[in-house]
């Protein structure tokens, strides 16, 4: 899995152009990397289900045996899967040091007070954690800025990456569901495949409590629980071949 250092200083560059991309400070450099992750959900791609083994919109379950303590007891959504790499957001992680009212301010939007309360910032893994996305349910749409996921698993979501999305979920009149992260989870060509070789990763199917619930520190366990075992049958079959 892919890491970046943070970047404190840069938190604090506003945006002021609903076009640029939501993005809370991040040098020229990193664009290639992020445009090339944007490329996976390129317009263009033809809806036909991907070869056998690609994962696009599962849910990825941390093992136990999880080496990465930032990926430990992590669930993460699978947003693109392809022979390039991979991308998702974790589910069940927050960030620390930022709120949605921290958010809003760094963006310059000002909503009404009321509408901002009970909204999380997650953390979304740990590459470009100046970045943000939105995961959202798929009657909202940012126009081209929206990107489809998961429809070759059947799944009617939207991923969104400029502020457009933040300021509609701040008025009031976003998606019915969504979830709000900095940062993302990225794998090279092949690299995934390898770590669920050495049974770093358990999959299994998203639903809404998966997706948009906020009781973060109940998923983990619920979704092991979706395989029909325990957290302690885990435990006891780690490393087991």
């Amino acid at each position: 899995m892919k890491s970046s250092c943070p970047r404190s200083k840069l938190r604090e560059k506003k945006l002021q152009d609903s076009d640029k991309m939501l993005v809370t400070g991040l040098p020229g450099q990193d664009e290639a990397v992020y445009n090339r992750v944007m490329g996976f959900f390129g317009k263009s791609r033809q809806p036909k289900r991907p070869a056998t083994g690609y994962l696009e919109g599962q849910v990825l379950i941390a093992m136990p045996n999880m080496p990465d303590p930032k990926m430990e007891q992590a669930t993460i959504f699978l947003c693109a899967h392809s022979e390039r790499g991979a991308m998702g957001l974790v589910l069940n992680k927050l960030v620390g040091n930022m709120s949605f009212a921290e958010l809003l301010r760094q963006l310059r939007i000002m909503p009404p007070a009321r509408r901002i309360e009970g909204i999380p910032v997650q953390f979304g893994g740990p590459v470009e954690t100046g970045r943000g996305f939105v995961l959202h349910s798929g009657e909202y749409s940012a126009g081209p800025s929206t990107m489809k996921v998961g429809q070759l698993a059947g799944l009617n979501l939207g991923l969104t990456a400029t502020v457009d999305v933040v300021k509609a979920i701040a008025e009031g009149h976003g998606p019915k569901a969504s979830m709000l992260a900095l940062g993302y989870a990225g794998w090279g060509a092949g690299e995934l495949e390898n770590e669920i070789r050495r049974n770093a990763w358990l999959t299994c199917p998203p639903d809404d409590y998966l997706l948009f619930g906020q009781h973060f520190q109940n998923k983990w366990e619920h979704g092991i629980r979706k395989l029909g075992i325990t957290p302690s049958q885990l435990s006891r079959d780690t490393g087991r071949a």
